[in-house]
């Protein structure tokens, strides 16, 4: 179901953002959650190392784990490292608050009657949470894992949010804070902004597609000229 008709905004420009560590920081306890499930199963990794792989699908994650670890799993050892990780992730995840900006960002764009969408390699269940301390309103489109067939870094998510949002993906500003948003976002050709506040480098977001690098949804929204919308507020407007 479409739920944004663009003729009606007072902007053609689209946003569509990415949830953990984009809008919610929520990248360490995806890293710590990622640890104990490895751990379970015999794999013990630095959590610098699982930190660089995050962003990615649970299941395409986990396979590049033990393809490098060199690890052999039985099918039921493999498949049961994205539900170990999910249960660990729902333990740690009363500690996941918005992003400085966030909730500012989100309704700015809603007061600008600007499209904006949500999507997520998580699955519906374990980003629900998340989505309520955002206070995203009814209406906004909210792609999950659960929707597509691939999740990054193929494009699966963010065209299915163009799709929600009735717009051309080519119009849409992808907001992201890891190498795999961004490489999602360029093989959808959308446009790619980064955010530091997922932990990857300035430099390494760049290389991987971003037009433009901020440090956190609060610096992006001070510079929203930058990417396309016309009105920029002086001081960030209150919360909702």
């Amino acid at each position: 179901m479409k739920t944004h008709d663009p003729t009606t905004a007072a902007t053609a420009t689209a946003f569509i953002f990415d949830l953990d560590g984009t809008l919610v920081d929520s990248v360490y306890q995806h890293v710590l959650a990622w640890h104990e499930a490895l751990s379970q199963v015999g794999i013990n990794l630095a959590v610098w190392t699982i930190h660089r792989k995050i962003g990615m699908s649970g299941g395409l994650m986990a396979n590049a784990i033990l393809r490098e670890t060199g690890v052999v799993l039985s099918a039921e050892e493999a498949g049961s490292l994205v539900r170990l990780h999910a249960e660990a992730y729902a333990r740690l995840s009363s500690q996941v608050v918005p992003l400085p900006g966030a909730c500012e960002l989100l309704a700015y764009l809603t007061e600008m009657r600007a499209p904006w969408a949500i999507a997520t390699s998580a699955r519906i269940a374990g980003a629900r949470p998340t989505l309520e301390a955002l206070g995203v309103p009814p209406g906004v489109p909210i792609v999950t894992r659960d929707e597509v067939a691939h999740a990054k870094p193929d494009p699966d998510l963010f065209l299915a949010a163009a799709e929600r949002l009735n717009v051309p993906i080519t119009s849409a500003v992808v907001v992201g804070d890891s190498v795999w948003d961004l490489l999602a976002a360029r093989r959808a050709r959308a446009l790619g902004v980064g955010l530091l506040s997922g932990g990857y480098g300035q430099d390494e977001l760049e290389r991987a597609g971003a037009y433009r690098v901020y440090n956190d949804p609060a610096d992006l929204l001070l510079h929203l000229d930058e990417v396309g919308l016309r009105s920029v507020p002086s001081t960030r407007p209150a919360a909702p």
